[in-house]
């Protein structure tokens, strides 16, 4: 756990930094179903990451410190301010416990109640709730939560967990005031036109990090999507069929059983030309890949969908013409336009 005792804010900053690594990196105790979705961070209107420490005896009190950014119109990080909580609670509990939180601030309603300075209660001035766990969470419900801020928690001690309802935040001015050199508010750090401090580039890194993995995710399903869009309308253009169709023979004999010759003379389509060319030697079957479903049309056609391996038993020199072929066990003609050699 880190430090929850208030410093200068180049120490909060880096504090900041190690805590948001340690809720979004996958280690050996923090699986990827435990961390924050990256997407969470990069639709995020605001953050504040603090350490906390909790203690008390019947009654008990929280106390730490840490940092509050804001999204810029221009989807960057704003400069941190620094800001303390306090909170008091009753009940019968006793112990110790520190604490690393992540809030995630998903409106622009709640930056804006950070940035007005003075006390802000958690759970009084906007709804809270826990945020989504895991790296896949894009259609999660939890993700169409109304809840104004998402809240992530880290604790080591003796208390089960900590509760942030009643908790106040404190802007903390002379934090702020000592570490931009001039008396500044926290709205004019979090919406105005100071520059990020490099003091805190660590902190940026990481969570710049978030915006281009988020983006090159939307991007790859973005990729997909048009991929199975071009898939669809290329199914819907499926070419017209050959308008001449072969008449199987009067007799019908199986292609597995007889002689060569037999097979030749007696197929089922014999006005189809084999494919087997060379006297004495054992063809390799060709196959051919459906680019097309065909549902047939009359008795003795082949059906197949997209992407079948159909087994050519005869074929013509014309893809503009019928085939025969076997498919599972199945033999029969199919229009060798909605097909390709492989």
């Amino acid at each position: 756990m880190n430090n929850p005792i208030p410093s200068n804010l180049k120490s909060e900053s880096k504090k900041a930094a190690k805590i948001l690594r340690e809720f979004t990196e996958i280690t050996s105790r923090n699986g990827p179903d435990k961390i924050i979705p990256a997407h969470v961070i990069a639709k995020a209107k605001g953050l504040a990451i603090l350490s906390v420490v909790k203690a008390g005896f019947l009654v008990t009190a929280r106390g730490g410190s840490g940092i509050v950014l804001a999204r810029l119109p221009d989807g960057k990080w704003s400069a941190p301010s620094a800001i303390g909580i306090a909170g008091v609670g009753g009940g019968f509990e006793i112990g110790i416990e520190v604490s690393d939180l992540v809030i995630i601030l998903n409106y622009d309603r709640a930056v804006e109640a950070f940035a007005k300075g003075g006390n802000l209660t958690l759970g009084g001035n906007f709804t809270v709730a826990v945020g989504p766990l895991g790296r896949n969470l894009e259609g999660n419900v939890a993700l169409r939560s109304s809840a104004a801020v998402f809240t992530y928690c880290k604790s080591r001690g003796l208390f089960a967990g900590v509760s942030l309802e009643g908790s106040y935040l404190i802007e903390r001015k002379e934090t702020n005031r000592k570490f931009y050199c001039q008396d500044i508010r926290a709205y004019d750090i979090l919406f105005g036109d100071i520059p990020r401090p490099a003091q805190a580039e660590d902190l940026y890194q990481i969570l710049d990090s978030f915006t281009e993995k988020y983006e090159n995710e939307e991007q790859r399903i973005n990729t997909r999507k048009a991929e199975r869009e071009q898939r669809k309308a290329a199914a819907k253009e499926i070419p017209p069929k050959p308008l001449s169709r072969p008449q199987p023979s009067s007799t019908q004999v199986q292609l597995n059983s007889g002689s060569k010759s037999d097979r030749n003379e007696y197929r089922l389509y014999p006005e189809l030309s084999s494919y087997h060319e060379g006297v004495g030697i054992s063809p390799r079957p060709v196959e051919v890949t459906a680019l097309y479903s065909f549902e047939g049309q009359q008795p003795g056609d082949l059906r197949f969908q997209a992407g079948d391996r159909i087994t050519v038993i005869s074929k013509t020199e014309s893809h503009f013409d019928w085939w025969e072929g076997r498919l599972r066990g199945q033999t029969g003609i199919f229009p060798a336009n909605y097909v390709t050699m492989n």
